[in-house]
C-alpha cells in the first residue's frame, strides 16, 4: 500500500514571534518585534541585571526630578508642585529602593509540599519566570506613580516593557522620551505618547499588541474595551478601574477627625483619585455638623484655592462634566453647600472649589458614576444595616473607608461588604503601603501590584516536580490485584 506520509517534507519552522496585526502603527511594531527578540536572547535576568535596572529607573526620577514636577504642572495647567512630589515621585522611590532591597527573596524558588504518593523522596517547587513583554497604559491623574509603580514588578520580575501614556499627558510623554534612552535600551523600555503622527489616539491600537501581560488603569467602560483587545491574543489582563468608593463616619466616631481626613483626600488633586471618597455616610442629624467641620478645615488649609497649592481640573472636557453633574444634582433637588465659602474658584483656570451635596438621591449623575473631582455627596443612615444594603447593591468599589474604633463593627463591614481596599480611621493611606497589594473586584478592576505582588503578577509560576531515587508511583501500576491495591488501601485509610 502506498503511504503518502513517507513522501511529505517536515513542516517548516517557524520563528517564536507573535504576530502583529498589519494595521498597527510601525513604531510600535518596530518597538514590539525588538523588545521580543531582546527577550528571547535573554529570557532569565540575572539579579544583578534585574536590580540595575530597577536603579536606572530611581536615577531617571531624582535626576529629572524638577522636569518631572514641571512636566506635569504644564499638563494639569496647575498642579501642585508638593503634591506631585508626595504622591508620585516620593512613593514610586521608596517602592523602587523597596524592591531592589526585597527581590532576592522574591526571586527564590519556593519549596512545595509533595502528595502522599510522592513524599518524601522527590520535590517540589515553584519558580518565578520572566513573562516577556509587558505593555502599560498610563492614566493621566498620577502619571508618574502610575507608569512607575506597574514598571518596577515588571522589571522585577525580568521582562521588557513598553509604555503608552495618557493624552492629557503630552509635556510628560515627551520628556520622558527625551531622557529615557540615557537610561535604558529601546528594547528594555520604551514610552509612547498617546497621539501618534496622524493626530490619533493609539490607544486601541497598543492594546492589541500580542502583549505577554497588560496592565491598564483607567475606567471600567474603557477597560471593557482593553479586554475586548487582548481576547484574540489571549494577552493576560491586570486592570485597575475605579467605582464609587463609600465612607462611613460610625457614630461613636469623632466628626472632626473624620471629616478632617476625608477633606484631605477630596482635595488631595482636587479630588482626581480613583480610590476617593465617592460619597459619604454620617449618622441621621450629623449632616450639618460635618459640614461645618470641613469648611472650617478647607479655610485652614487652602486660604487661597487660586495660591498654586489646589489642583486644577485636568481639562475642560473634565471640568464641564464635573460642572454638568453639579448641576443635575441641583436641577433635581440636592442641596449645593460650599466648602470653602467666599471662594469662587477660577472657571478659566479651571480651579474647581469643593462642594457637599445634601439631599441627593440614585436619580442623580453624581450618585450614578465615579466623580472624580471635588465633590461630596452626603448621605444620612440610621443603622448599619440600611449602609451595608446600599453597598452590597451597587458595583463593588475600589475603596472602602469605615471610620470607628469598634471591633464588632470594623468586622461588620470588613465581612459584609466587598472591595478592592479599605483604610480604616483614615482614607487612601492603604495604597501607599508597599507591602500590600492594591487592586479591585468586579467593576473596580482584576488583579493586584505593589510590592511582591507586583513582582508576583508579572511573573509565571512555574511549577516544578523532580522525581527521587524510588518512583513511588510504580506501587499504583498494573497489575492492580495484589501490591497496587494494597498501597491504594492504605492511602485510602489514611485520607478518611
Amino acid at each position: 500500500m502506498h503511504n503518502d506520509a513517507q513522501h511529505l517534507s517536515p513542516p517548516p519552522q517557524r520563528p517564536n514571534v507573535p504576530t502583529v496585526p498589519a494595521h498597527i502603527p510601525q513604531p510600535l511594531r518596530d518597538c514590539f518585534a525588538a523588545q521580543h527578540a531582546a527577550f528571547q536572547k535573554q529570557r532569565c535576568p540575572s539579579l544583578a541585571e534585574r536590580r540595575a535596572d530597577l536603579r536606572a529607573l530611581h536615577r531617571l526620577l531624582v535626576d529629572n526630578r524638577e522636569a518631572l514636577v514641571d512636566a506635569v504642572n504644564r499638563d494639569y495647567g496647575c498642579r501642585s508642585r508638593f503634591e506631585t512630589l508626595m504622591t508620585e515621585l516620593l512613593q514610586a522611590q521608596e517602592g523602587l529602593l523597596d524592591a531592589i532591597k526585597r527581590l532576592p527573596r522574591w526571586m527564590r524558588r519556593e519549596k512545595r509540599s509533595l502528595d502522599i504518593s510522592q513524599y518524601p523522596l522527590a520535590s517540589a517547587w515553584v519558580q518565578p519566570q520572566p513573562l516577556g513583554v509587558v505593555g502599560i497604559v498610563v492614566p493621566w491623574n498620577f502619571p508618574i506613580a502610575m507608569a512607575v509603580q506597574p514598571m518596577i514588578g515588571a522589571l522585577a520580575a525580568g521582562n521588557r516593557v513598553m509604555v503608552k501614556m495618557s493624552e492629557n499627558s503630552a509635556h510628560l510623554a515627551r520628556l520622558l522620551q527625551e531622557v529615557l534612552p540615557r537610561y535604558f535600551a529601546a528594547d528594555k523600555v520604551s514610552v509612547f505618547a498617546d497621539r501618534g503622527e496622524d493626530g490619533a489616539s493609539i490607544g486601541p491600537l497598543f492594546t492589541q499588541l500580542p502583549f505577554n501581560h497588560l496592565f491598564f488603569t483607567g475606567s471600567p467602560q474603557t477597560g471593557r474595551a482593553v479586554m475586548a483587545n487582548c481576547a484574540p491574543n489571549l494577552t493576560p489582563v491586570t486592570l485597575e478601574l475605579g467605582g464609587k468608593s463609600p465612607a462611613i463616619v460610625a457614630p461613636g466616631y469623632p466628626l472632626d477627625k473624620a471629616a478632617e481626613r476625608i477633606l484631605w483626600v477630596k482635595m488631595l488633586n482636587a479630588g482626581q483619585i480613583c480610590t476617593n471618597v465617592d460619597y459619604l455616610f454620617v449618622p441621621q442629624g450629623r449632616e450639618q455638623a460635618f459640614i461645618q467641620h470641613a469648611q472650617r478645615i478647607v479655610a485652614q488649609r487652602y486660604p487661597n484655592l487660586l495660591g498654586g497649592e489646589y489642583t486644577a481640573i485636568i481639562d475642560q472636557r473634565q471640568y464641564d462634566r464635573l460642572q454638568a453633574m453639579l448641576q443635575d444634582a441641583i436641577a433635581q433637588g440636592a442641596q449645593a453647600v460650599p466648602l470653602a465659602p467666599g471662594q469662587s474658584g477660577d472657571a478659566a483656570r479651571r480651579i474647581m472649589p469643593p462642594v457637599a451635596l445634601l439631599n441627593v438621591h440614585d436619580g442623580m449623575q453624581v450618585m450614578q458614576r465615579e466623580i472624580f473631582g471635588p465633590i461630596l455627596p452626603i448621605l444620612s443612615y440610621q443603622n448599619r444595616d440600611e449602609v451595608t444594603q446600599y453597598i452590597n447593591d451597587r458595583p463593588h468599589p475600589l475603596a472602602l473607608y469605615l471610620f470607628s474604633h469598634e471591633r464588632a463593627l470594623q468586622q461588620h463591614y470588613l465581612t459584609q461588604t466587598l472591595s478592592g481596599g479599605v483604610t480604616l480611621n483614615d482614607t487612601l493611606l492603604h495604597v501607599g503601603q508597599h507591602h500590600l497589594p492594591f487592586g479591585g473586584v468586579g467593576n473596580s478592576g482584576m488583579g493586584h501590584y505593589h510590592g511582591h505582588e507586583g513582582f508576583l503578577t508579572f511573573s509565571k509560576l512555574r511549577p516544578v516536580f523532580q522525581q527521587g531515587p524510588i518512583r513511588t508511583v510504580n506501587f499504583l501500576q498494573p497489575p492492580y490485584a495484589g501490591l497496587a491495591s494494597k498501597v491504594l488501601d492504605v492511602m485510602l485509610w489514611r485520607n478518611r
